[in-house]
């Protein structure tokens, strides 16, 4: 979060996506009165230390951990906020103020906090539970906007694979430590994930599409969901039919699995430096946000199969979704919208999926390694198409898996130095003393001379006057 698109939020003010809250002695109650009604309508964005005139109050910077870790347990837990989300809320410094910010995304489901429902419009939030007309066209406007909710009544759990949920688990308690699934049975885990649900316009209760497609039985795919297919083609010698063809019709785990495997099987694979001196896969970094995005944001009734092809300079992907805008998506200013947030949540805590939109922001970021400077291309439109250039697999008559990319390296940064750095990247235009608080107040004497190392290294540039000046990362 940026301190312009705190300037933004601040300009704009409160409204039907935007709340502002004082948080001068604590979380507020109504904190997540707010989130279930953003849950529940269309999203927005929550400012904590900002008064209702707009004017960025701050709160104590020594306790806004301590509140982001509160806000993160809490809405996870089920008492609460029932389903529970996962949010990643951020603490951001304007005008050497101490804020938290929280973006909450739209949800496919109907959230309820303390057992009563909210929904949101320019008054504020609104308790509509004991309003059934209300709660009615909440409920029918999420199953016809989110097809990933549909309710089949008559699935069981026999109709799963059950074998999965052992190596759920496990992926879960790796990506996070002491993972509520490991103390759920397989139900239990199935409802705190939002793929059981109860329709309250009809009664009907039952296993979602969701529930399906990600953990169901070939067979119960192909009954709920019979178009849904993943081709996976190789055409790089044979340009009228293919060289290699993976036709993927089972469950998303696995799915992805498969594609990755295709991935690995035919393109050359590169190493990145990072600063902390880590190596990275471009291979693996770049496709895990492709094929993700290929499986997870995508409208699975329709029939319009899903592709992954790689050509001899190019990997393409298509599917169906409905779409947020049209044309080429720009890093800079797209707004993330996911199209199945229940799938999204679920890969999310299976280590597979990240903070909204940073997929394309690390395709856009690493592409440029991987392919010698060429630039990826995401068009989203009724079909959203990503296009990969790569080294050519034509420069060789060996195996692909021979072929060599070259290592790139940034200039290896201390752990300190590392630490100014992302600050400045991921908050542009941030000033030294904004720096200094954010680094429990480091001393502005060694803040300056590590500000120096960055520009000799040519990583960081100042922008504007004595003053009001700050630092800007360079590209």
């Amino acid at each position: 979060m940026t301190t312009q698109k705190i300037s933004e939020l601040l300009q704009q003010g409160e409204g039907i996506t935007t709340e502002f809250k004082l948080a001068q002695n604590g979380i507020p109650d109504n904190l997540y009165e707010t989130i279930c009604a953003f849950l529940n309508r269309c999203g927005g964005h929550i400012l904590l230390g900002v008064d209702d005139h707009k004017n960025p109050v701050g709160l104590n910077s020594e306790k806004a951990h301590n509140y982001l870790q509160q806000i993160v347990t809490t809405a996870n837990n089920p008492q609460k906020l029932s389903p529970g989300f996962f949010l990643m809320p951020q603490v951001v410094e304007y005008k050497h103020k101490t804020l938290l910010y929280i973006y909450v995304p739209e949800s496919s489901q109907v959230h309820l906090n303390g057992g009563k429902i909210y929904d949101r419009n320019f008054e504020g939030d609104l308790d509509i539970t004991k309003n059934n007309m209300a709660v009615a066209a909440l409920y029918q406007r999420k199953q016809l906007t989110f097809t990933e909710n549909h309710i089949f009544p008559y699935m069981e759990l026999a109709d799963l694979r059950t074998d999965l949920f052992p190596r759920i688990r496990t992926m879960a308690n790796n990506h996070r430590a002491n993972h509520p699934w490991q103390q759920l049975s397989d139900f239990e885990l199935m409802k705190s994930a939002g793929l059981y649900l109860r329709d309250f316009t009809t009664g009907t209760e039952g296993f979602t599409l969701a529930a399906a497609l990600l953990l169901g039985k070939d067979a119960t795919i192909q009954s709920v969901a019979p178009a849904y297919k993943t081709d996976a083609i190789l055409r790089v010698r044979n340009l009228n039919r293919f060289d290699d063809r993976d036709d993927i019709r089972t469950n998303l785990v696995e799915a992805y699995d498969r594609l990755m495997a295709f991935i690995e099987k035919h393109l050359p694979d590169g190493f990145y430096q990072e600063s902390d001196a880590k190596r990275r896969s471009l291979r693996s970094v770049i496709f895990h946000e492709v094929i993700v995005n290929l499986l997870g944001h995508r409208e699975f009734i329709n029939p319009y199969p899903a592709k992954l092809i790689i050509e001899h300079n190019t990997v393409k992907t298509e599917n169906w979704c409905k779409p947020n805008g049209y044309g080429l998506l720009n890093p800079a200013t797209f707004t993330p919208r996911t199209k199945n947030p229940t799938i999204a949540k679920f890969f999310r805590e299976i280590g597979r999926f990240e903070e909204l939109g940073s997929g394309v922001r690390n395709i856009f970021t690493y592409t440029p390694f991987y392919s010698g400077g060429k630039q990826p291309e995401l068009a989203e439109g009724d079909v959203f198409k990503i296009s990969i250039p790569i080294p050519s697999l034509l420069q060789t008559e060996n195996t692909v898996q021979e072929m060599i990319v070259p290592t790139f390296q940034r200039t290896k940064l201390s752990q300190s130095l590392q630490s100014v750095f992302e600050l400045i990247k991921q908050n542009p235009g941030i000033m030294a003393k904004e720096i200094s608080v954010l680094l429990d107040d480091r001393s502005i004497f060694t803040l300056n001379k590590q500000l120096k190392t960055l520009f000799d290294e040519n990583l960081i540039e100042r922008k504007g006057g004595k003053k009001n000046g700050g630092y800007f990362p360079i590209e």
